[in-house]
Formats: C-alpha cells, sequence, structure tokens
C-alpha cells in the first residue's frame, strides 16, 4: 500500500541530533534503545495508516566492537547490518557460536570482495553494476547459496552516492534473472543528508514512485516488494512515505566515532541545511 503524500510539519529529520546519542553499553541500554526506536516505528506507521509489522528494522552495528555485538543480540536483534564487508566478515568469524544471527552488508562493495560477501552474507543492500552482480553471483554458485539484494538508487542526485540513477534502473532489472543465485527484494536508497525534510522527503518519494513504476515492467517473478530506506536521523519520514526495512545505528548502539567519509565518499564537507551550512552527518 502507498503512503499518503502528504504529513504534518512536525515530522522533522533528527539530522542535527548525529552524534549525540549516548553509547549503549548495558543490556538494559541496548533494551531501552530498541523499545524506544519501535516506539517511534509504530508511531510513523500509525500516522501513515499502517501495519507496524510491515516495517522491519535493521540494526547497524558499523565500527561496535564484538561486546556490543553480543548485548544487542541478546537484546533480541537477529540480523545486523554492516557497511565495511572485512570488518563484517571479521565480526561474523568471531560471533559464530551466536548461531541465529545474520548479516546484511549494506555499504558498496568492489567486486574483488564479492567472495566474502557470497560465504557468508544473509542479505546485500548496495547491488549497483552489473559487473558486481555477475561477481556475486559466480561465488554464490560456487559457494552453492543465494542471496537476497536490493538494488541501489541515487534518490538525490549527488555525484558523491553510490547507487544507480532512477531512469537506469529498469534495465539493470531486465539483466538479473540471468544470475539465479541473486535474489531481488526491492530497492534502496541513502537520502539527502539534510535538515530540510521536505527534500529529504523527496528522495523517499522518489523511491517509492520508481518502485510503483517497475512494478509493471519487472522481469517476471520480480516483486519488488521491499523499500530499504531511512536511516537515524530520518527513519520516520522513511517510514511515512513507505519504507518496509530502515538502517539504524546510531540510535540503537551510540554514536561512533569513526568520521562518516570512512564510510560514505563525499561526506566530508558541509552538510546542507535550511539556510545555511552545517557540520558532517552521521547516516546511520
Amino acid at each position: 500500500m502507498s503512503a499518503p503524500n502528504f504529513f504534518p510539519p512536525a515530522t522533522r529529520t533528527g539530522h542535527d541530533q548525529h552524534g549525540r546519542y549516548p553509547q549503549a553499553l548495558t543490556l538494559a541500554d541496548f533494551q531501552h534503545n530498541l523499545a524506544a526506536v519501535q516506539a517511534r516505528m509504530a508511531a510513523a506507521c500509525q500516522r501513515a495508516g499502517r501495519d507496524a509489522a510491515s516495517v522491519r528494522l535493521l540494526p547497524v552495528s558499523k565500527t561496535k566492537p564484538e561486546a556490543s555485538l553480543r548485548l544487542a543480540h541478546a537484546a533480541g536483534c537477529r540480523m545486523l547490518g554492516e557497511n565495511k564487508v572485512q570488518e563484517a566478515w571479521g565480526k561474523w568469524e568471531s560471533l559464530q557460536d551466536l548461531t541465529d544471527l545474520r548479516w546484511s552488508v549494506i555499504g558498496h562493495l568492489q567486486t574483488n570482495k564479492a567472495k566474502l560477501v557470497a560465504r557468508f552474507a544473509s542479505e546485500f543492500q548496495a547491488l549497483d553494476s552489473l559487473r558486481l552482480a555477475e561477481a556475486l553471483d559466480r561465488r554464490l554458485q560456487v559457494e552453492g547459496r543465494a542471496l537476497d539484494v536490493f538494488v541501489q538508487v541515487n534518490t538525490s542526485g549527488e555525484a558523491s552516492k553510490y547507487g544507480l540513477a532512477p531512469e537506469a534502473v529498469p534495465a539493470f532489472l531486465r539483466a538479473l534473472p540471468a544470475m539465479s543465485a541473486l535474489r531481488v527484494r526491492g530497492l534502496m536508497t541513502l537520502a539527502l543528508f539534510s535538515r530540510d525534510s521536505a527534500r529529504v522527503r523527496q528522495c523517499f518519494v522518489c523511491l517509492r514512485g520508481l518502485q510503483d513504476q517497475l512494478r509493471h515492467s519487472a522481469p517476471a517473478g520480480m516483486y519488488l516488494d521491499e523499500l530499504s530506506m531511512g536511516m537515524s536521523g530520518d527513519f520516520e519520514i522513511a517510514i511515512e512515505e513507505g519504507a518496509t526495512v530502515v538502517r539504524v545505528g546510531q540510535a540503537i548502539f551510540g554514536a561512533r566515532a569513526v568520521p562518516d567519509q570512512h564510510y560514505w565518499p563525499g561526506l566530508a564537507g558541509p552538510v546542507e541545511v535550511e539556510g545555511g551550512a552545517g557540520q558532517p552527518l552521521h547516516p546511520n
């Protein structure tokens, strides 16, 4: 069901609050933070007239130590999102005893790292080239595995962001059925990092509109049911506009010390804000 097109101006981005989340250090901290995020998700669903069960929370654990991930698991997290595949691989190796813990790789992937994703990940949310799709498919065939994938779309038009231009997505999808180990679940985007909620919302509206368009032209058997969009600073707006997966890190784990440019090229400069420039923001 598509989300309504209008929401009250009280729904704002939280981009100006990034970096201020206290560290989650105990099981109680994680339980509290998860409950708070889930309550905000439920409220956003209620505003949009959606069932809260239609949105999945993906906790993002990048840069966080093994002890924090174990606490998150104890608090109920059964899938964790990581940006850098080598970091995720190391954590996967260290947490082998948590047999029900699955991994989603959500950051840009070089083709020479495809073999790692093929070995351990359950989900990959940043598919944006045929070369990468072919590399993943080859490695998955060797491993005898399949992988859920999201196609990353650059809805903000920023040169610093990865992802396909919206107009390039239909042709890209038509090529993917040849890669039988890839199960295309939907689309993913990173919105504009801005305190102007209207401009952030427009990125989510763009992705939902693209989903609606592609449902009529996607290859047979490709349903594109999922929209992964929204992070700690803007997930409520994303839910209002139809997100089925929100990627939330700092609001669960606490602020990160590592600067964003370590993960997202082009974020070293000032962030866009309504009325002037601001400081770099933390995305998840």
